[in-house]
């Protein structure tokens, strides 16, 4: 959605309002006391109330916006600048277009919007063929002792690791996917963030929660990765430096083009936000062909709580 078709769209607090009511009322409410999807609308207090029980559930209780005394034309202008382009926006820069006085309400709001990018995401399998590495961010760890000293390379403390898992099928050589110079398509992608090492015991909960069992998994040789054979038709190959994109082309596409990301905005991630920034960048990937991407984060924005217990899908 074009800035001029959304400000047609949301021209004001009110507008904003009444969208996201009806988003709530197309998503369903449901009363946190005794779990019923039966409401109505008490205009007055601008809340519903529980047909069962008599509770009443406020506009924004059960949402990402639950307990913000932020607008909703803040939150509808951020999701839009989240949501609109290939590349992000920092905190910073919200705060500036907004006219805000204050960096932690919305700090804490693009935050929460990544967020619930993710917990959608999470709704999802990846299926058939996956690709599957791990790549290592630039972070920092504001828990580390400075006098510490620095290891270098793999396990040092100023990398992150994130596993990548990416549905990639052979498709068709054309003359316009000659330029790529591979034959995959890319499907739908996964980027998690793994704390505590490279162990297997880390990384195969991860691909079990995130692959179905009937999926085949190529991946390169890493140890980490024994144990899918035991879920999984795992297919691991020794992989030379100089081929690992062409057999692997989508996951290092994938970490190349984040990282691109967070370089252009970002001068510096905490370790322990890293996954809500992937999350933005995986949700918008995976969802490039649609055309208002805007919907689909507020769609995403009235199911925080209730609706990630597996009640919806799409």
């Amino acid at each position: 959605m074009r800035i001029l078709d959304f400000f047609k769209r949301f021209p004001d607090e009110e507008s904003c309002k009444q969208e996201f009511i009806q988003f709530r009322l197309n998503e369903g409410v449901k009363c946190k006391r005794c779990n019923s999807l039966d409401h109505y609308w008490k205009k007055k207090r601008e809340q519903w109330q529980c047909k069962e029980c008599r509770f009443q559930t406020t506009i924004k209780s059960g949402t990402v916006m639950e307990n913000s005394k932020l607008s909703f034309q803040y939150w509808f202008i951020t999701i839009h600048l989240l949501s609109c382009t290939k590349k992000s926006f920092s905190a910073k820069e919200i705060q500036r277009e907004l006219g805000h006085n204050r960096y932690q309400p919305i700090w804490e709001m693009a935050h929460k919007i990544r967020s619930v990018m993710g917990l959608r995401d999470d709704l999802y399998t990846l299926k058939n063929e996956i690709e599957l590495d791990d790549g290592f961010f630039e972070t920092v760890d504001i828990r580390r002792d400075p006098n510490e000293p620095l290891k270098r390379g793999r396990g040092s403390q100023r990398q992150t690791t994130v596993l990548v898992m990416a549905e990639s099928r052979e498709v068709e050589l054309t003359e316009r996917n000659k330029k790529y110079k591979h034959q995959k398509k890319l499907g739908f992608l996964k980027m998690k963030v793994i704390t505590g090492g490279f162990s297997k015991k880390l990384f195969t909960p991860r691909v079990n929660q995130s692959v179905d069992p009937d999926t085949i998994i190529k991946s390169d040789g890493s140890t980490s990765y024994s144990e899918l054979k035991d879920n999984f038709n795992h297919q691991p190959e020794t992989i030379p430096k100089k081929d690992a994109e062409k057999i692997l082309p989508w996951v290092h596409k994938a970490i190349s083009n984040a990282k691109r990301m967070l370089l252009d905005v970002h001068h510096r991630i905490d370790d322990d936000f890293l996954q809500n920034y992937l999350n933005a960048y995986v949700f918008k990937l995976n969802r490039r062909y649609f055309t208002n991407l805007f919907d689909r984060v507020l769609i995403a924005a009235v199911n925080n709580q209730w609706n990630y217990l597996g009640e919806t899908s799409g």
